[in-house]
């Protein structure tokens, strides 16, 4: 059974309307309370927030009976605050056990409030939240921020600026070596476990079978091909290098064929999800296997399309920017359009694909939630002819540098003042990537594809609320100043 929010208050709980927040505090928290008091206060934004939670946590699980599971508004609450500081489940569950604003934000009692959260329920409900159900959140945020700053913003059209950059999943650096040691021990590991439980004999060794492939497996590492000029010390070299993997791999495929035995044994004790997972990690040892033996016995490339940089997060990518100092990112590429209130009104994981592939379909998105967006613009790596054609169908305003020589029409375009305009504000969305980078998209720590568009989701959820707590907060230190410059005259006369 789960509900939003429980509408009756307890004895002691302060509403949170009322609760008080710092205006002139510089931590992130109380911005991101800020903006979470607002959206709490004002009735027709959180009943759409509540109402897309909802959906979001919806299980096939009947909601009114069984054991009372965490109120919507407390997950949404965790999740915002875990992205808005980047921070990881050990600091939110201190966090949430121990601060004091934030547990009155949470509904919790004062002085004789004892509820703790464990850090297991933590990770299994921030979890629960859906990437698709977050960027419908997003939208309702980000239109409430426009609605705060009507009164000062005359334009009422948006003005974007789109980029993308490389979130990087939570790897390390990937070599065809190591990734077949991350297979085996695995495999070793899950093999012996499993066959262990079951009775099935030939496993019990498992831990110093683990410790006996990665004595070869450091041996490869040590082992390095010779640069000598004499012919017959760079042979001898060469051999030894050869017989180094070769014993690697002897090793590595006699425990994948001892796999496979154990496969077969479970499955005919009926124990198939034991041997489903034993089956990926031997496809992941197989084909670390296979590559090993071509790359290093055979001499041969390999085709970047086959390789995998991470058998834990397969969907990592080897991208090179060719940012000076950055040789190469190992993660997923992230696109994101902001508006010049500094708003994230879209955003988009770029799987297996470049800047010119997604220029169109972030525009016409954003459109689509948000019809003012009449300007936007984008760098050099975004161009190709065709999306400058439909670009121009979309919008009033393309500010999108053509790649190569500019003929007379390109300079002329390139040179208006609105165009030199927009290129000069565009570099403030680094500012934006920065910012989320703060929010947690520096490294993604979430699990598996699901989540990895579950936490950038979060994170732009949580970088637009912090930027509402902001406003507000400025608003406030205005309003109090205004207040002390009148007590000081009242006092000078």
């Amino acid at each position: 059974m789960r509900i939003v929010k429980h509408s009756q208050s307890s004895f002691g709980q302060t509403n949170i309307a009322d609760i008080r927040i710092d205006p002139r505090s510089r931590d992130d928290i109380p911005a991101v309370l800020k903006g979470l008091q607002y959206i709490y206060v004002n009735t027709g934004i959180r009943d759409k927030v509540f109402a897309l939670l909802e959906e979001s946590l919806v299980s096939d699980a009947r909601q009114d009976t069984g054991r009372p599971g965490m109120e919507l508004w407390k997950v949404f609450v965790l999740a915002t605050v875990k992205l808005g500081l980047g921070c990881d489940y050990d600091r939110l569950q201190e966090l949430a056990n121990q601060h004091q604003t934030l547990r009155q934000m949470l509904g919790h009692c004062g002085w004789e409030d004892t509820e703790a959260y464990a850090l297991q329920t933590l990770i299994d409900n921030v979890s629960a939240l859906k990437p698709e159900v977050l960027a419908e959140v997003n939208q309702i945020v980000v239109e409430a921020g426009h609605e705060l700053l009507k009164k000062k913003s005359c334009d009422p059209t948006l003005k974007a600026r789109c980029d993308s950059f490389v979130v990087e999943t939570d790897v390390h650096y990937p070599t065809d070596a190591n990734l077949l040691w991350d297979a085996m021990r695995k495999l070793i590991s899950q093999a012996g476990r499993a066959c262990g439980d079951n009775g099935i004999p030939g496993w019990r060794q498992y831990q110093y079978n683990c410790r006996q492939v990665k004595r070869l497996f450091r041996r490869t590492q040590k082992v390095r091909y010779s640069n000598a000029k004499n012919e017959e010390k760079r042979q001898q070299k060469n051999k030894q290098v050869h017989a180094t993997y070769r014993a690697y791999l002897d090793t590595a495929r006699f425990y994948v064929d001892k796999g496979k035995q154990a496969q077969d044994a479970l499955v005919a004790r009926g124990h198939v999800v034991q041997a489903m997972l034993l089956s990926a990690w031997i496809v992941d040892a197989e084909r670390q296997i296979d590559q090993i033996d071509r790359r290093v016995l055979q001499r041969e490339v390999i085709p970047h399309e086959e390789k995998v940089f991470s058998i834990f997060e397969p969907h990592t990518e080897w991208i090179s920017k060719g940012k000076a100092g950055v040789p190469q990112e190992l993660g997923v590429r992230v696109c994101v359009l902001e508006d010049q209130h500094q708003f994230i009104l879209h955003h988009r994981v770029m799987w297996q694909e470049t800047d010119d592939k997604v220029a169109v379909a972030m525009v016409s998105e954003a459109q689509r939630r948000y019809p003012e967006v009449k300007q936007c613009s984008f760098d050099k790596g975004f161009h190709s002819p065709e999306n400058q054609r439909q670009l121009s169908e979309l919008l009033d305003q393309v500010i999108l540098p053509k790649k190569g020589r500019l003929s007379e029409a390109d300079k002329a375009r390139e040179h208006s003042d609105t165009f030199q305009q927009a290129r000069y504000q565009h570099s403030a969305v680094e500012s934006c990537i920065n910012n989320l980078e703060q929010r947690g998209l520096d490294r993604c720590r979430s699990h598996g594809k699901h989540g990895f568009e579950r936490h950038v989701a979060l994170s732009v959820v949580a970088c637009n609320l912090h930027r509402i707590g902001l406003i507000l907060q400025r608003k406030e230190k205005e309003k109090l100043a205004r207040a002390e410059r009148r007590r000081r005259k009242k006092l000078a006369a």
